[in-house]
């Protein structure tokens, strides 16, 4: 008896912070100029705790050269990410955690070509609707940059992002 007591309360203290999807693929638009766009996938690996990717891209053109310099940024980040409920709100959490940004640069010229290198800690609002399969997050993500890829852009960047998922 006192084994069936004890998993009947487990399982309803499960149940009342577990997440409320497990896998999601979706679009990211971000303000780093890394990524303007990409795609994301998040998948949660514990009750509280999940992986997310994205694959950005970015492209520019350099207006003081008459345009005459384009490059494109494509970047791959990994971060995890710790959540909380917020309140009584159901579907409704804030996170916190961190992670790795891998950034390339295409260009035809050498100061607007190479690989950078950043870490990141990040932290944002989660909310997955009740009566249908989307999430939506709004992200922070100020990043140091390890190893430089462009002349022009040095160290830090402050970096955010919104983000639109289909869960399953």
């Amino acid at each position: 008896m006192r084994k069936i007591l004890l998993m009947a309360s487990l399982m309803i203290a499960g149940g009342a912070f577990a997440q409320d999807y497990k896998n999601s693929i979706g679009i990211r638009l971000g303000s780093g100029y890394y990524d303007a766009v990409g795609a994301s996938f998040k998948t949660f690996i514990t009750q509280p705790g999940a992986l997310e990717f994205n694959l950005g891209i970015r492209p520019y053109s350099d207006s003081y050269w008459n345009g005459k310099h384009k490059w494109t940024n494509v970047s791959l980040s990994g971060a995890y990410q710790h959540h909380f409920p917020i309140g009584d709100i159901d579907g409704f959490k804030w996170y916190v955690g961190g992670g790795l940004v891998f950034a390339n640069s295409f260009s035809d010229h050498n100061d607007y070509s190479g690989l950078s290198v950043g870490i990141f800690p990040t932290g944002g609002v989660d909310y997955k609707l009740k009566s249908a399969p989307f999430a939506f997050s709004v992200d922070l993500r100020p990043t140091a940059h390890i190893t430089e890829g462009i002349n022009h852009h040095h160290g830090f960047f402050f970096n955010g992002g919104v983000t639109a998922r289909y869960t399953f």
